[in-house]
């Protein structure tokens, strides 16, 4: 006899009803604490035939009575037990869930099995009939692709449904699937004054979700860090006592590691994300030599592949992608007769393997080059964007003259730090734009560049979380 999915089963001698059960000494049924359940002997072990026949009147017809039927006996006894249990009270004899227990005991005694009889699937005994599928009435194959196509904010209702769906969110199957579909979302992932602990931004939905502490030292934590995104993992680079190191988090697992290192460790470099890869390019050495070198990070093997050298060693500068290319822009140079501001940026074609120099490409500014923050660039529809922190303008770059065109103010002062405590990013087919305004704290912007206009229309979004202060530390977006 197969017991159906009433979380209703045999263990060790006791018969149990949705969690309640009570021990049957000497062939006798203690009566239990749920409602509705009155105190029953089995049946004499006498006849077989007259106890089949119980059995189906039990399963058959008695489950009929009150109107009750079918799935409706799932759940009723699954989601409204209370209920279901007061209406079977005083049914002895009448058949119903009572009968249907001691009818299930007294199959398996019958056909031989007794009470030792069980299916056991993990460390737990199930139904020997129980859906183990995703989603009842689909295969596995169809169901992972309609999860896939889930809002990434679900996911965590998801996975706190059973064992096997917390397996599926810890194998990083999904975002796996949602790549090779290219369906993709972009979070935002920030560290910002007054906060202790990284957090998670859905711009979609408007959920805030922290992250678990980041497990540095005391040192790391004080120091300035930088931050990338590559494929479900935020790398943040910064100075524990021991030297550079970078922090990994994994979204699949909801974890901080420590690693992989650079082949060659640096601060103050370009840095950009396409879907597979990260890049990083210049910078300097603890040291303080400035770098021409490059990095590529694949997020799957977390390992790090040398890149050709630049044309020109550069730190204090910024990296985009556009156009399947790398491009590192502006910075201070550091090779003979190069010290200063470099105008010029370059790119990194993937697909030839080689560097390009573009001369003049870094929008003019009337800021000091000393306490300037790297350029705000952003990419959005493969066309290049930048802040300009002097003016607090939007600028827009124009490739076939290698020109820039203003497109009007932004909502935030991006001056009063030259650029320092604003992030400045891609999000999607919006520009996203954090800082602080004339009031407290800080806010984020987005708007829908169209460079034919003549100004921007930005839209206020939110107030980040948790922050005391106007400045924002460290900002990546994670588009998965």
């Amino acid at each position: 006899m197969r017991l159906h999915n009433y979380n209703l089963r045999p263990r060790n001698g006791l018969v149990r009803i949705e969690g309640q059960s009570r021990k049957r000494p000497n062939g006798k049924f203690i009566e239990s604490s749920v409602r509705g359940i009155g105190t029953r002997r089995p049946a004499s072990s006498s006849a077989s035939a007259r106890k089949k026949k119980k059995i189906k009147n039990a399963l058959h017809g008695g489950l009929s009575q009150n109107g009750v039927h079918g799935s409706d006996v799932t759940n009723r006894v699954q989601q409204n037990c209370p209920v279901a249990m007061e209406e079977e009270k005083g049914t002895e004899g009448k058949g119903g869930l009572n009968d249907w227990a001691v009818a299930v005991e007294e199959e398996n005694d019958i056909e031989g099995k007794g009470e030792g009889h069980r299916e056991k699937v993990g460390s737990d005994y199930e139904p020997q009939d129980a859906d183990y599928s995703f989603m009842p009435g689909l295969n596995d194959e169809l169901a992972l692709l309609c999860l896939a196509r889930a809002s990434r904010a679900e996911y965590g209702k998801f996975f706190s449904i059973n064992k096997r769906y917390l397996t599926l969110s810890q194998s990083g199957d999904l975002y796996k699937m949602r790549r090779k579909m290219g369906i993709y979302e972009q979070w935002v992932y920030m560290l910002a004054s007054g906060q202790f602990e990284w957090c998670a931004f859905d711009p979609k939905s408007g959920l805030w979700r922290s992250l678990p502490r980041l497990p540095s030292d005391s040192c790391f934590a004080a120091s300035d860090k930088e931050s990338l995104c590559a494929g479900t993992q935020v790398l943040v680079l910064g100075r524990e006592i021991e030297g550079l190191v970078i922090w990994r988090y994994e979204l699949v697992t909801n974890q901080w590691f420590k690693g992989p290192s650079m082949i060659t460790p640096r601060c103050l470099f370009a840095s950009a994300s396409c879907a597979d890869f990260a890049f990083v390019a210049g910078g300097f050495r603890p040291n303080g030599e400035i770098l021409k070198c490059a990095e590529k990070y694949n997020p799957d093997k977390k390992t790090w592949e040398r890149l050709p050298d630049m044309h020109k060693a550069r730190k204090l500068c910024s990296g985009c992608f556009m156009d399947n290319k790398f491009f590192v822009i502006g910075g201070t140079g550091g090779g003979t007769g190069e010290v200063g501001d470099l105008t010029c940026g370059e790119f990194y074609d993937t697909e030839k393997k080689i560097w390009e120099l573009i001369p003049g490409m870094v929008p003019q500014s009337s800021s000091s080059s000393i306490a300037r923050a790297p350029p705000l660039v952003a990419v959005v529809n493969n066309e290049l964007y930048a802040l300009d922190a002097s003016t607090n303008q939007l600028k827009f770059y124009i490739k076939k003259t290698n020109e820039w065109k203003v497109l009007g103010q932004v909502p935030v002062r991006a001056d009063s730090n030259s650029g320092w405590g604003v992030a400045f990013k891609s999000l999607g087919d919006q520009l996203l734009l954090m800082g602080g305004t004339n009031g407290y704290g800080i806010s984020i912007y987005t708007s829908h560049p169209e460079p034919n206009k003549s100004e921007a229309t930005w839209h206020f979004l939110t107030r980040v979380a948790g922050s005391v202060g106007p400045f924002v530390f460290n900002c990546a977006i994670m588009s998965t």
